[in-house]
């Protein structure tokens, strides 16, 4: 990235994040301008455009509300009939499930404008080069890595997801599969990952991650950042190489892959690049035959300079046992994006997980904010809580700028891609501002959540009391990989019960030096 584009993009920043109340009071004019006529806003505004009689007229929906609209659009009807003028280029999906989100043009422009900002935040130069005004900026990755686009190659685990065609046509897709079939992404894979395309679309996640795994090793000295889009998925290739590091270097030693490893694509990718190699085979096995696997990322990858991915809400569990095996490396938290628009950016990339807080971007989306009725608390561990998810009823919803410090909010978000006042789902808590807008840190999902009779406990709640649990592990030498959870009605007095899965810190055997939980 050119020198003029992390500045104009810096510069980008400070100007959306001072004048965001302008810039949202825009972007909100320009879509309601531009989809007046469709048949949705017609309904509720009838061709007015006006802000306060869009807040009382248009109703705050989820997904099941648009629903109808969007399979209409879906089954060929025009969506300049229906939902937003623009033409459709596809449609994305939402919240794990097979929801279909428009996306248009203007949507991938706004996608293009989100990257410069972020590589503009991750990469700027040294304080003393920056003005004022962005020397509050945190420590960038440029300023303490250097550009690693320029020393080495990303061991991205990614995975493509199958995409489904509409009746009209239209193709759907996750967004991370939209990114890696973009023009831009394929001219820069070769040089800047380890994984070639074929891999990254293999069908087959076991096929995909055994080979991910393999191009890894066979690139470590190459590799200068290890990521993939959620930390569950780090610890899980981990565990995969745990499970299976004997057969890897044994296709290294021999220059052969594994025959269960079917797939036509990761076959012919494995044999451009997979040569015997008796030296690289004894030097693996040898770090992954050691007692403990504590600094594993950092032994086999020795030139890696952090971890990239998302730390933060749900993915928090998987810090203690990430940073187990990275042996101090960072961990890199450094945006917010969901299928329906980026969000946010993490001014301060190498800022603990727990403190990782994102700058919303007024320029992507127009968001509104549903109060939570009780406040957020912050633990000890700064893990955050919710005591309650319901929403104060006597007041509506508040603009970006309004928000206040430490309260909880349901985010909503109106969009160039016919959503309007629609619920995304996401719990955040407000916890600063950059300039004029607010700085935020992911809570939770909004309805998830175990209930026993009248009693609802958030995935918020479960996170922090397994937290607080988690902690007796560690002075037994063992740590939690996993866990899972229900409410048990089976009794007299309802319950929730936890499953752990646990491993010791050294080994692989189930011998705890002689210590035993206390069942309590």
């Amino acid at each position: 990235m050119a020198t003029n584009d992390y500045e104009s993009g810096l510069k980008m920043m400070e100007e959306l994040t001072t004048d965001a109340q302008q810039i949202q009071d825009q972007l909100l004019g320009e879509i309601l301008s531009k989809n007046a006529e469709t048949e949705y806003l017609q309904g509720f505004l009838h061709g007015q455009t006006d802000k306060q009689l869009f807040k009382k007229n248009v109703p705050i929906v989820t997904y099941e509300h648009l629903k109808p609209y969007i399979d209409r659009i879906a089954n060929g009807e025009a969506s300049s009939d229906i939902l937003l003028v623009e033409p459709l280029t596809g449609s994305g999906t939402s919240g794990g499930l097979p929801k279909l989100v428009p996306t248009t043009a203007e949507s991938a422009h706004k996608t293009a404008t989100f990257n410069k900002l972020y590589r503009s935040v991750m990469i700027k130069n040294s304080s003393e080069e920056l003005s004022p005004k962005t020397n509050h900026f945190g420590l960038s990755i440029y300023r303490h890595f250097g550009d690693i686009n320029q020393t080495g190659k990303r061991m991205e685990l990614m995975f493509a997801k199958p995409g489904i065609e509409t009746p009209s046509g239209l193709k759907a897709s996750a967004v991370s599969t939209r990114a890696f079939k973009g023009s831009s992404f394929k001219a820069i894979l070769p040089k800047l990952y380890t994984s070639p395309f074929e891999i990254i679309f293999c069908p087959d996640t076991k096929q995909s991650m055994y080979c991910q795994i393999l191009f890894g090793l066979i690139q470590r000295d190459e590799v200068v950042m290890i990521g993939s889009i959620f930390a569950s998925t780090v610890v899980r290739s981990i565990k995969f190489l745990e499970n299976n590091w004997k057969e890897l270097c044994s296709n290294i030693k021999t220059g052969q892959i594994s025959e269960w490893i079917t797939d036509s694509g990761c076959r012919n990718a494995a044999s451009l690049i997979l040569k015997p190699n008796l030296e690289l085979a004894d030097l693996i096995e040898d770090v992954c035959s050691c007692k403990s696997w504590e600094g594993i990322i950092r032994k086999l990858w020795p030139k890696t300079k952090y971890i990239s991915t998302v730390c933060t809400g749900a993915m928090l569990q998987y810090t203690a046992e990430l940073e187990f095996y990275c042996g101090g490396l960072p961990l890199v938290s450094g945006f917010y994006a969901c299928s329906e628009g980026a969000i946010g950016i993490n001014l301060e990339p190498l800022c603990k997980p727990s403190d990782v807080s994102y700058t919303f971007l007024p320029n992507m989306v127009y968001y509104e904010f549903l109060s939570i009725k009780e406040d957020c608390d912050t633990d000890s561990q700064n893990q955050v809580q919710l005591n309650a998810m319901s929403h104060h009823e006597d007041t509506g919803p508040v603009d970006l700028v309004n928000v206040k410090l430490g309260q909880c909010y349901e985010v909503l978000v109106t969009s160039s891609m016919g959503l309007y006042r629609y619920r995304v789902g996401d719990i955040i808590k407000v916890t600063g501002f950059h300039n004029n807008t607010p700085q935020f840190q992911f809570v939770g999902r909004q309805n998830v959540a175990l209930g026993v009779d009248m009693e609802r406990t958030s995935e918020a709640d479960i996170l922090k009391a397994v937290a607080e649990a988690k902690a007796l592990l560690d002075p037994l030498g063992l740590i939690l990989t996993e866990y899972t959870s229900y409410g048990d009605t089976s009794s007299t007095t309802g319950h929730y019960v936890i499953f752990w899965e646990i491993k010791p810190k050294e080994g692989n055997n189930n011998n705890n030096n002689g210590k035993e939980l206390d069942p309590k």
